[in-house]
């Protein structure tokens, strides 16, 4: 039988397991309630079904509950601008692709955010390229993008291509194509992905220019033709989709999605988040999930991802301003 100190001591010792048990679950989550990511699209889009696998993995080892929350509008600028309003806690968290900070600056003449200084960018967290596709409304011989540009200058009245949206990346593609082959294509605006390439498939509209996740799932249907990949080497997806670069045309764009926090937000909040995003990046699991949607896991320090964020604002400015487009709200 203990003695009435020995039970003392016993239970003092208890309790001190427990709370050691107990200790590198309280160490790891760096925020004590729920985060969210604010995604500027509806749900079901590449960007939302990306920011749910990262809110999982995110889950305790940055807050107990990570959550999606979609606020569509305005071609992803109400998204924006309401993380740039937020508290600088590490709760409100900006999940966006790159165009809206690196391309809108140039195309919208009056921006409610400033890319860099309403900010803190955290890190990357996926890396993808765009495609270049064709259809029924072109004959089964257009099978590389010199084809198609023989085609749509023999054609002018039906040289076109689909965007996802006006001033968006998939649009800026096109005005670079267009300017390298030294033909006129007129770009038609759609309201995302999904209906610009279902007029592909019905054959109302020639090419279009989408996110490699888009048109992944019809690379070996047979229902569209994609002629060209934009990234600086082949898609490992797309292994024999040459590139738009190899095809004589210097067109290169990698796209990326990454996670941003409001400015003010401590640094430290900002590094821990990142430490988490690289452990969530390097897991087996989040790159096997990303391969089904042609995306590859990308992880850079804060201080790198501000650096590559400043660098293709730069990049988009003279492909904008020579394109001559403004954007209109």
């Amino acid at each position: 039988m203990l003695t009435r100190r020995r039970a003392i001591l016993s239970s003092a010792g208890l309790l001190a397991l427990t709370a050691t048990a107990r200790a590198p679950i309280a160490r790891a989550e760096v925020l004590h309630k729920t985060a969210r990511l604010i995604v500027g699209f509806p749900a079901g889009g590449g960007t939302d079904v990306i920011a749910r696998i990262v809110a999982e993995k995110l889950r305790d080892s940055y807050a107990p509950a990570v959550i999606v929350d979609n606020r569509p509008g305005a071609a992803a600028r109400i998204a924006v601008d309401y993380v740039k309003r937020a508290d600088p806690d590490g709760s409100v968290l900006l999940f966006t692709p790159d165009f809206p900070l690196t391309v809108y600056p140039h195309s919208y003449p009056k921006l409610a955010y400033d890319p860099v200084a309403d900010f803190a960018p955290v890190s990357p967290c996926a890396r993808s390229m765009l495609t270049v596709s064709t259809g029924p409304a072109v004959p089964d011989s257009v099978t590389s993008v010199p084809d198609f540009i023989a085609w749509a200058k023999a054609h002018p009245d039906r040289a076109q291509y689909a965007t996802t949206s006006p001033g968006a990346t998939p649009h800026f593609v096109g005005v670079m194509l267009a300017r390298e082959a030294h033909a006129e294509l007129t770009p038609v605006h759609y309201q995302g992905g999904a209906p610009a390439l279902q007029d592909l498939l019905g054959g109302h509209i020639p090419l279009s220019v989408n996110p490699i996740s888009e048109t992944l799932p019809f690379a070996k249907s047979g229902g569209i033709r994609i002629l060209a990949v934009t990234g600086k080497q082949r898609s490992t997806y797309l292994p024999d989709v040459p590139t738009l670069s190899e095809q004589g045309y210097n067109v290169v764009v990698q796209s990326w999605i990454g996670m941003f926090a409001p400015a003010k937000t401590p640094a430290a909040t900002v590094d821990a988040l990142n430490q988490a995003v690289k452990a969530a990046v390097a897991a087996p699991d989040y790159v096997a999930s990303l391969a089904k949607f042609g995306n590859e896991p990308a992880y850079q320090t804060p201080a790198e991802f501000a650096a590559t964020v400043k660098a293709d604002i730069a990049a988009w400015g003279p492909v904008v301003k020579a394109s001559g487009f403004v954007a209109q709200d």
